[in-house]
Order: structure tokens, then C-alpha cells, then sequence
């Protein structure tokens, strides 16, 4: 990751710091979309008390409609004991208790018979409630979901694979992050989203393509920004050669015959895709060398380990992952997660709903 280190450190001269640098403007903007157009957003760690908690604060500002999954005793009684007093205002759906249970192990079993499930494994299986949130949204009962404050990635991910499949013409799931840089000249005053940050450790040509495509939708549906998206290698167009390079360069064009009229443009360096001199002189004549504001990784070690150095090095803020490319709007939560950061991404997960 020596490219990322190299535009951080070397242009840090060149670059104006403001404290002020968007994250309260751009989330803010989406919390009031929101607040008009309340999504039903389905929290299957009902009882979790981080989730619990931003529960309340998202129900007082009337920013979605809530649904907790677990026991309703439980969930009641910690409300009370907390002093949340607009959990009152959450659809409460208890699995051991609710007669819709019928209707959300059938359907699990309609979808996975030719999987070989059994009527029986369906019954079970929807009681868990990463698999009964994705039923849910699938029956129409709700828009989107949330989780991952106890389980992991791979928990949250494998139902919505099982039950809510990916978008049409998309056949990978990605992970992207909003950063808030203080740094205003890069990207879109600072702000940027880099993917894949957290799913996929080696995408394909094609696959990598498709990342791109879904990320450029996130950053017009989440972050109401219109897409300049670099293809990131450690070559400018051909200034280097090898394989790793080459399946940049071919899901660059694969890219831009999946959607010709989008501002794309690859490989390119990190510095020639951030910096407008540094692009002027290694990709003349590019629509985004110099003024990217989407940065599509090559593989996951790459874009894990820049956004982290960006974190760090830079100050920034990340938001996320949120995750793409499902047919409907499904994120997951670092298992470190705080309050703040569900708030966030409940907040994010609706926006995505109105964007479907």
C-alpha cells in the first residue's frame, strides 16, 4: 500500500485541512430524507442493548419504522428499565409468540426446497432471526435490515444470499465505506467511498466491474453525489506491466460497456486519480484522473488496509461497510460497533430502501 501512503503523506503540503469537511452535511441530508419517507427497517438483535438503544433514539426522531425482532418480554422490560420510552412506538415481532411464523417458514421453504430443505428444517431455521429479518423484507413486511452487533459478516450475508438473492445482472456482494476526509480538495470536498473494503478478497475481472457499478449507485442513492470512479492499480495507463494490472484494465472495460454513460476511467495510480496535476501528466484527457470521487480497489487486502490508512493517517472518518449489490437493502455492523455507528447505518439502510 505504498500508492496510499505516498498521497497522504506526500501531497500533505499541497492539500488545505478544515475541521469542517461534510459528515454532519451529508448524513444529515439522508436523515432528513429519511424523516420524510419513514422505511420499515427490520432489527433482528431486538434485545441487544447497543441496538436497543439507538432503537430508541431513531424512534424519537422519527427517522424509520422500526421493527425488533426477540422477546417481547425482554425487550419490554429493558425499555422500561433503561427509561426508553419510545420503543413503545417499534413493531415488537416475538418468534415464540407470533402466528405469522407459519407464514415465514413456509415461504423459506418454498424458496429452498430445490435446495433440499424440509418443511421442518424451514420451521426452524426461520426462528433465527438473521433468517426471519430477510423473510420479512422478502414477504414485504419490511424494506431493509440491519445486524451484526453479535454475529459475524458471514452471518448476516449467508440469508440474504439464501432469500433475497443479489440485483439483476449483479452476481457479487461488495462492501463500500464513506470517507470523510479533512481534506476539501480531494474527491467531492473531501468526501469519497472506496470499495470493496470488506467482502471479497479476490474479485474477478468481471466481478471487479460489477463492484464498481454498484458502488457508483451508492454514492448517487446514499450519498447524492454524482460518480467519478477510479479502477485503482499500482500502473497509469500502461505505465507498468503485469497480470495483476492486466484484470484492472479489462474490468475497466467491461465496466464501461455495463454502463457506458457513467464518468469511469482505470488503471490508475491512487495519485493520479486524486491529485489534478499529477492526473493532468500520467492520464491526459481522462473525465477523472485528478478529480475522483469513487475508488474501486483491485482486491480486498488493497482496499481494507487503504481505508484504514486513511482513518489513520489522514484523520478521516469511515462510515460502513455498507454493503451492495443485494436486491434489497441488507448491512452489517462491526461486532465493536457503537451506538452512533447503528444510528448511522439504520439511517443508511433507508436511504438505500428509497433508492430501490
Amino acid at each position: 500500500m505504498p500508492i496510499i501512503i505516498y498521497v497522504i503523506l506526500s501531497h500533505f503540503d499541497k492539500v488545505e485541512f478544515t475541521n469542517n469537511y461534510g459528515i454532519m452535511s451529508i448524513l444529515e441530508r439522508m436523515k432528513a430524507r429519511a424523516m420524510e419517507n419513514p422505511q420499515r427497517i427490520v432489527l433482528p438483535e431486538g434485545d441487544e442493548p447497543r441496538t436497543l438503544e439507538a432503537a430508541n433514539i431513531l424512534l424519537k426522531d422519527k427517522v424509520a419504522r422500526l421493527i425488533l425482532i426477540g422477546s417481547r418480554a425482554r425487550i419490554e422490560g429493558m425499555a422500561k428499565e433503561n427509561g426508553y420510552e419510545y420503543i413503545k412506538n417499534a413493531t415488537i415481532f416475538d418468534p415464540a409468540t407470533d402466528a405469522k411464523m407459519k407464514e415465514y417458514a413456509q415461504l423459506l421453504y418454498e424458496l429452498r426446497k430445490s435446495k433440499g430443505m424440509t418443511e421442518e428444517e424451514a420451521a426452524k431455521k426461520a426462528q433465527d432471526p438473521l433468517y426471519l429479518g430477510c423473510l420479512m423484507i422478502k414477504n414485504g413486511d419490511a424494506d431493509g435490515e440491519l445486524a451484526g452487533a453479535r454475529g459475524t459478516t458471514a452471518d448476516t450475508i449467508r440469508p440474504a444470499f439464501q432469500i433475497l438473492k443479489t440485483k439483476p445482472g449483479v452476481s457479487i456482494v461488495s462492501g463500500a465505506f464513506l470517507m470523510f476526509t479533512p481534506a476539501k480538495q480531494l474527491g467531492e470536498g473531501g468526501f469519497l467511498i472506496f470499495a470493496d473494503c470488506a467482502v471479497n478478497p479476490c474479485p474477478s475481472a468481471q466481478e471487479l466491474a460489477q463492484i464498481a457499478i454498484s458502488t457508483a449507485e451508492t454514492a448517487r442513492t446514499i450519498a447524492g453525489i454524482e460518480p467519478r470512479v477510479a479502477m485503482l492499480s499500482f500502473s497509469t495507463k500502461g505505465s507498468a506491466k503485469h497480470e495483476l494490472i492486466d484484470k484492472v484494465t479489462e474490468a475497466t472495460r467491461l465496466a464501461k460497456e455495463m454502463a457506458p454513460d457513467l464518468q469511469l476511467d482505470g488503471e490508475l495510480q491512487a495519485d493520479a486519480a486524486l491529485i489534478e496535476k499529477v492526473g493532468a501528466s500520467k492520464a491526459p484527457g481522462s473525465p477523472v484522473a485528478g478529480k475522483a470521487n469513487v475508488l474501486v480497489f483491485p482486491d480486498l487486502q488493497a482496499g481494507n488496509i487503504g481505508y484504514k490508512l486513511v482513518e489513520r493517517f489522514a484523520g478521516a472518518d469511515a462510515v460502513g461497510p455498507i454493503l451492495q449489490g443485494i436486491a434489497k437493502p441488507v448491512n452489517d455492523l462491526s461486532r465493536g460497533c457503537k451506538v452512533q455507528d447503528i444510528v448511522q447505518m439504520v439511517i443508511i439502510t433507508a436511504n438505500q430502501a428509497m433508492g430501490e
